[in-house]
């Protein structure tokens, strides 16, 4: 092969290695180099997802913060959420120790369903806050990141499950929820629920999916900071 051919092959690998949406999937990594470039591993993929998630919720955090600052004092609302959270018929492990104990294709059920449930909602939030002249554009961004986000940690939490498969720790019965049980949520009158209903549940939903990762990473690679 001539010097210009291994040029433009080492060039392909590279590009091959890079994923420069910083996404969570199984983009492969090049540690050393082109030469490096190898799928990721089980705990690699994890990483990824709990890191992801991570930033996800802060970010739910400083929206939420921000409806409490300057909308909440005024109406009187703190501390008071009037309707269930749309995801409240996913069941739950409620605390670590539960969650410990649930089964490992149920507890990545569990994640899957709470993301995928997100999905119309944060979008839902995003067209409401970005009509509203009480939200500035830069609030109404985050809201839009946030559905981007777990957009992305649902795939990425679909190439985690995929891996356990692939290596005889998960079976084939895992499933998500359907479009049309991921719709905006009601309220018992038929009511959309409110933007700050809608940030409160997605703060907690997101903590929760962000814990169960990390529950679920211990149980499968155990030796990787556990």
């Amino acid at each position: 092969m001539s010097r210009s051919l291994k040029q433009v092959a080492v060039l392909l690998v590279a590009l091959l290695c890079l994923d420069p949406h910083g996404r969570v999937g199984s983009a492969p990594i090049c540690a050393h180099g082109p030469s490096g470039c190898h799928i990721p591993s089980l705990a690699d993929l994890f990483d990824r997802v709990i890191q992801h998630s991570a930033r996800m919720h802060s970010l739910s955090n400083d929206l939420h913060s921000e409806f409490e600052q300057y909308f909440l004092p005024s109406k009187n609302h703190i501390g008071k959420i009037y309707r269930k959270c749309h995801t409240s018929n996913i069941l739950t492990p409620n605390g670590k120790e539960n969650a410990q104990k649930l089964a490992r294709e149920e507890l990545t059920e569990v994640i899957l369903k709470l993301l995928m449930a997100w999905r119309d909602p944060l979008f839902q939030l995003h067209q409401s806050m970005a009509h509203q002249q009480d939200f500035n554009s830069f609030s109404s961004n985050k809201a839009l990141e946030m559905g981007d986000m777990a957009h992305e940690l649902r795939k990425g939490v679909e190439k985690v499950a995929e891996k356990m498969r692939v290596l005889g720790m998960l079976g084939n019965s895992v499933t998500g929820l359907s479009a049309a049980e991921a719709m905006l949520p009601l309220s018992d009158s038929g009511e959309a629920m409110s933007d700050y209903e809608l940030l409160y549940c997605f703060r907690r939903d997101s903590n929760k999916v962000q814990n169960y990762l990390k529950i679920l990473k211990c149980r499968i690679v155990p030796e990787h900071d556990c």
